[in-house]
């Protein structure tokens, strides 16, 4: 059996999605909490059943965990020691965890926090060689009206007619749908476990500046905006005076620093092992667009 800690996110439902297409034959037990919005797993054609829990009780995990031999955690990293404690009580096997390559960035403010998990996990399970874990580090994640990612470019870029770009939008990134995350998830568990590699990057199909990658909404919206250079010294400032004058409520010091640097990273281990081929820039792009402008056709403000 397969347990699966966040399915009803965002990536989770395309890797159900996946499952689906592929022809899923297995067990499918989903952990999901009381709240969730989980239709369409009631619906799902998989053989699959869900537990009710909460990540912060062990003994949910344990209900959830009991005759699992894998599970695919793609939840938040800082649970990731709670799952694999788990994971070791119960006698399962092997756990594929979603993290991230934000852990590589050097203005992140949780990098430090992150190597620790990541340091103390590979400590404790130096104890257990039989046990597998696999770390999957997605780039920034697009895909929908509700990736909080590439949708906020999308609405701006739409309103907006002037754009600030700090440093003239040179930083680059490598944006990865969704879509092809819960497909290379499925791809990965197809894998015996003793092939997998401890690691893999799933990046998007190429890198672009940031100033391409509002070009490319634009393109597709089929408006124009003017860029305006903001020096990245300036855009931090004024990002730190913002913090200040909103007692810390408004904080995107990080996410201007992150614009600066460079956020790509190859995912040839994992085309060379699972086949992993994201689909191109343009098309995701294009999709997202498509759905926007219908949302705002119908008058509903896209989340």
């Amino acid at each position: 059996m397969l347990l699966v800690i966040g399915i009803t996110g965002h990536s989770g439902r395309f890797f159900h999605d996946a499952l689906i297409a592929s022809g899923y034959a297995g067990r499918v037990r989903c952990l999901v909490r009381r709240n969730s919005e989980i239709g369409f797993l009631e619906t799902s054609p998989l053989h699959l059943e869900c537990v009710v829990g909460d990540l912060n009780e062990d003994v949910s995990l344990d209900r959830a965990m009991k005759g699992v031999q894998e599970v695919l955690h793609i939840t938040n990293i800082r649970f990731t020691p709670a799952v694999v404690n788990a994971a070791l009580r119960n006698g399962v096997s092997s756990v594929v965890a979603v993290h991230t390559t934000g852990l590589y960035s050097r203005f992140r403010a949780a990098s430090a926090e992150y190597e620790s998990i990541e340091s103390d996990l590979a400590e404790k399970l130096k104890k257990h060689p039989d046990f597998r874990l696999c770390i999957l580090r997605p780039t920034m994640i697009f895909g929908d009206l509700d990736d909080h990612n590439v949708s906020k470019f999308v609405r701006m870029m739409d309103r907006w007619r002037i754009f600030p770009l700090i440093d003239c939008g040179s930083g680059r990134l490598q944006p990865v749908n969704a879509r092809d995350l819960g497909r290379a998830y499925a791809a990965v568990l197809a894998l015996p476990s003793e092939d997998r590699r401890p690691e893999y990057i799933l990046s998007g199909e190429r890198a672009v500046s940031m100033r391409e990658l509002l070009q490319l909404i634009l393109d597709a919206l089929g408006k124009r905006t003017r860029f305006i250079n903001c020096p990245g010294w300036l855009g931090v400032t004024l990002a730190l005076i913002c913090k200040f004058l909103t007692l810390g409520h408004l904080d995107v010091v990080e996410k201007v620093q992150r614009m600066t640097e460079d956020r790509t990273f190859a995912h040839a281990e994992a085309t060379e092992d699972f086949g992993y081929q994201p689909e191109p820039l343009e098309q995701g792009i294009q999709r997202e667009v498509q759905a926007y402008l219908r949302a705002r056709s119908k008058s509903i403000e896209p989340t």
